[in-house]
């Protein structure tokens, strides 16, 4: 899936992750894939690169605690 974002020149493609308390930020698409990735863990502030160009807080992703303990 990702495959077709890149090769229809999307400048940036990003996924959250929760199963996996993951961001991922693709970006600078080059034919069927993106020249750049980078993996975030969820709760961090993740810096999104042009066209968006500003920081994501991604502590409001991460999944709630089956206990309720602090996470």
């Amino acid at each position: 899936m990702i495959r077709a974002y890149a090769r229809g020149g999307i400048p940036l493609y990003l996924l959250i992750d929760r199963e996996a308390g993951e961001a991922v930020v693709c970006s600078e698409p080059s034919g069927d894939d993106f020249g750049h990735k980078s993996v975030h863990k969820l709760g961090t502030v993740v810096a999104l690169p042009h066209p968006l160009g500003f920081a994501l807080d991604t502590s409001a992703f991460r999944r709630p605690d089956p206990e309720g303990a602090p996470g």
